[in-house]
């Protein structure tokens, strides 16, 4: 079995292509070459060193080839759809387009998330160019038969980077706030619901997808069953430090406020509690189950980004603005009390 994975070194896609390579997939990582350290430890991988934008170059690096799967993992605009069925109609038998789960409708009318949940996301670009994509991908399926099958993750995190509501550049920041003591910004009262995947999870998701003729034509989600609130998360986090951390909870408006292109992070998605049903992953893969809790996940991140300083990334700026903001919210406060305004 032959898969071609486009990308293939990323946060969820680095791990889809350790497991497949180790349950006897060929697969070939089509991408510039930028990032093949990340996977220098698995044997059996074929590189083919080329940019997915220039069309004519990819055809050409391509040509004679067919394969069972192949997975764009950095597919964002309908245009970028629209290519690939070009270059991969009749030449796979299944394409799988990594969507979001953000797509999903915002506010929404449900907690609970299935397939079936509408999508449309007024908030955030980023999810709407997700959702044209999708639309482009199905109407060629109802029209020729293109084999989609359309993976929605929701928040995957992995070694490299800890999974936090806000940051930067880097989330390392956030950590070397909570070790220096200083306050964390959680957006709202950090008690709505959050998912969080480890890759490895996801990939165990996305292998049992690849060559499955019963995912053709069907949109899945890909995501653990374990709900935390975003103290929670936070929480999980700071105790991997060894830290109790201090949370600013500060409301999402507020946020915006002062910057506004947080709004598709924090109203488009972050803001939102989001509680996944995974049954149909699980009907389509018997025995399925995400099993790394985010506790224990985290902790792995931290002792890997400990043991690798090139991951230890500062970010002064969204340290310097994260004070603004707080001292910011605080001024507020003590200028209302000041007022002698009573209710």
């Amino acid at each position: 079995m032959r898969a071609l994975f486009i990308g293939g070194t990323g946060t969820i896609s680095t791990d889809v292509s350790r497991l497949a390579t180790s349950l006897g997939w060929q697969v070939y990582l089509l991408n510039r070459g930028n990032r093949t350290d990340k996977l220098k430890d698995v044997s059996g991988i074929h590189w083919i060193t080329t940019d997915i934008h220039d069309e004519k170059e990819t055809e050409s690096a391509l040509r004679g080839m067919s394969f069972d799967v192949v997975a764009n993992f950095i597919n964002f605009f309908p245009v970028e759809a629209e290519r690939d069925i070009r270059m991969f109609n009749g030449k796979t038998r299944q394409y799988i387009f990594i969507s979001s789960a953000s797509a999903y409708q915002k506010p929404l009318s449900d907690y609970r998330i299935t397939e079936s949940t509408p999508l449309a996301n007024p908030y955030w670009q980023y999810s709407r160019d997700k959702i044209a994509c999708e639309d482009v991908l199905m109407a060629e399926y109802r029209r020729s038969g293109f084999p989609i099958t359309i993976a929605r993750p929701s928040h995957t995190y992995d070694s490299h980077k800890i999974p936090v509501s806000l940051y930067g550049k880097s989330s390392w920041q956030v950590a070397l706030r909570m070790l220096a003591g200083k306050p964390v910004i959680v957006p709202g009262d950090g008690a709505s619901l959050w998912t969080l995947t480890h890759s490895e999870d996801f990939a165990k998701g996305f292998v049992g997808l690849m060559g499955n003729i019963h995912a053709i034509g069907e949109s899945v989600n890909i995501t653990s069953d374990e709900s935390l609130t975003w103290n929670q998360v936070h929480e999980c986090v700071g105790a991997a430090l060894g830290v109790k951390p201090i949370l600013k909870h500060i409301s999402t408006d507020f946020l915006v406020a002062c910057e506004p292109e947080l709004e598709g992070m924090l109203v488009g998605d972050k803001s939102n509690t989001v509680v996944f049903d995974n049954s149909k992953l699980k009907q389509l893969i018997p025995g399925f189950c995400a099993d790394i809790r985010f506790d224990q996940g985290v902790r792995r991140s931290i002792e890997f980004i400990l043991a690798n300083k090139e991951l230890q990334i500062k970010d002064p700026v969204f340290d310097a603005w994260s004070d603004a903001v707080i001292e910011a919210h605080d001024e507020g406060i003590k200028r209302f009390k000041a007022s002698g305004v009573k209710w």
